[in-house]
């Protein structure tokens, strides 16, 4: 059995590493997530050293014994992690090795630590991602399950969080649906670039042995293979990118948290959040503290810095690995992490919001929300917009003035303005009729925003059976 506090590549040194710079250096305490991908990489490597003559069969039996044996050890919660070993792939090979002997020092023939980290990390994220897409698709469904009632909902759209026109609740819904969509695709585009295999760069210029990289390409289900060894086990674009694609992700979710603050607060009481997403006061019994949007609106800081650490962390590298690149795995398994669990809480707590549907209504009518479509109406009356946007905002004038609506004018008042005016202006001062006159593609009347619906379950389908 080898002393463990004997490093694998120690041979070269003279002294034993001082025991603080052993704990500086190591990353074993949070880069064992990488373990179990560690291992799939592993058993990939040792057929593809078999399959080309560097070990028999009987070494890989052994390997394959061992690592598995291992896997069933990590996954169980009885491994041993030693920090004096650096890393998980120095844990995992030292185990290895004392499990099945000199034989487990083969499986490192033809690779590096450099290129194993490299495809671990591919590996790990290339699951993320999946499980990130098929929560950005359980949201998705949830979004459409609520706003598939709420078409003729009538809510204010606004600019400047100031009243401007009718929209339905099911038309902002579709705003969040199709933010959220633009997410999964980023996502899924990401994932084409880290599914791409790094294994066999080796330490930096590749090996010197008969290595089948294909092979071992077509056994971790990766769609390419990296085409330069000095890139491939340098490059953390891909980690940036998800951090990226997840850093937007949160800026989405964090700007519809503030929305359900504000729409829950009895000052807008537009919605009411379930209990079970909320809490309460230890001083102030009628508080009921919409704490889930707020973790999730500050939870996005922690992402976006997580990007910002990566960019930095590469933008000063020479090619090709460098100890820096230690530093890429804490914010992007904290990133990973703080997404899924983002994700799961916006699935459960979306479907599961209640629309107070007639304060929103009184909202939209205290905020002169129709004054465009008395412009408009003028326009078609054929006096030119300008003209029409002046007049419209002498009657907000009058009305804020008398305290009442457009709609609540009379028809002596609304003339006052304009001659144009007739008694059929009622119809499009009506919330309803405002929202109906937007009919068309992309528009809120109620129909458009059904077959928007309709289009995007369509859509959703489309995609899944592609990826399947």
């Amino acid at each position: 059995m080898t002393d463990e506090t004997s490093k694998l590549w120690d041979g070269r040194f003279t002294e034993a590493t001082d025991a603080f710079v052993e704990s500086f250096t190591a990353s074993v305490s949070f880069d064992q997530v990488l373990a179990l991908y560690d291992i799939e990489g592993s058993l990939a490597h040792a057929r593809m050293l078999q399959a080309v003559g560097v070990i028999n069969a009987n070494e890989l039996g052994a390997m394959q014994q061992g690592l598995e044996a291992i896997a069933a050890d990590i996954k169980a919660g009885q491994f041993e992690w030693s920090i004096a070993l650096e890393d998980v792939h120095m844990n995992i090979e030292r185990a290895l090795t004392d499990r099945i002997g000199d034989v487990g020092k083969k499986l490192h023939t033809g690779r590096s630590r450099n290129d194993q980290v490299a495809t671990d990390i591919r590996l790990y994220l290339r699951d993320v991602i999946d499980t990130i897409t098929d929560k950005i698709r359980h949201l998705q469904e949830g979004i459409l399950d609520l706003a598939e009632n709420e078409t003729g909902t009538i809510m204010p759209g606004m600019t400047h969080l100031q009243v401007a026109q009718p929209v339905s609740f099911a038309h902002h819904l579709m705003a969040w649906f199709e933010m959220i969509d633009r997410d999964h695709e980023r996502f899924t585009d990401c994932r084409r670039r880290v599914n791409s295999m790094p294994l066999g760069a080796a330490a930096l210029a590749g090996t010197t042995y008969p290595i089948d990289r294909r092979l071992t390409a077509e056994l971790l289900s990766f769609e390419t293979i990296a085409a330069n060894s000095l890139d491939a086990v340098s490059d953390r674009d891909f980690a940036i990118e998800f951090c990226s694609a997840s850093s937007i992700l949160l800026m989405h979710l964090s700007r519809w948290s503030e929305e359900m603050i504000l729409w829950a607060s009895p000052q807008f009481s537009f919605i009411d959040l379930p209990d079970r997403f909320c809490t309460g006061s230890s001083i102030m019994p009628q508080k009921k503290n919409p704490d889930v949007p707020e973790l999730v609106r500050g939870k996005t800081g922690r992402v976006f810095g997580s990007l910002v650490a990566l960019l930095t962390v590469m933008k000063g590298q020479p090619l090709a690995y460098n100890k820096d690149n230690q530093e890429d795995k804490e914010p992007l398994f904290d990133t990973a992490t703080t997404v899924l669990q983002c994700l799961t809480a916006f699935a459960d707590m979306i479907p599961a919001i209640e629309p107070q549907r007639d304060n929103m209504r009184a909202a939209t009518l205290r905020g002169f929300s129709t004054a465009t479509d008395l412009a408009d109406y003028l326009v078609r009356r054929g006096l030119p917009f300008r003209d029409a946007h002046d007049v419209v905002g002498r009657l907000v004038g009058l009305g804020i003035r008398k305290g009442c609506d457009l709609s609540e004018l009379s028809l002596t008042d609304l003339q006052s303005a304009s001659e144009l005016i007739e008694a059929d202006v009622f119809e499009v001062l009506t919330l309803e009729g405002s929202l109906a006159a937007r009919n068309h593609l992309g528009g809120t009347a109620p129909e458009q925003v059904a077959a928007a619906i309709k289009s995007a379950r369509a859509r959703l389908l489309e995609q899944d059976q592609a990826r399947t």
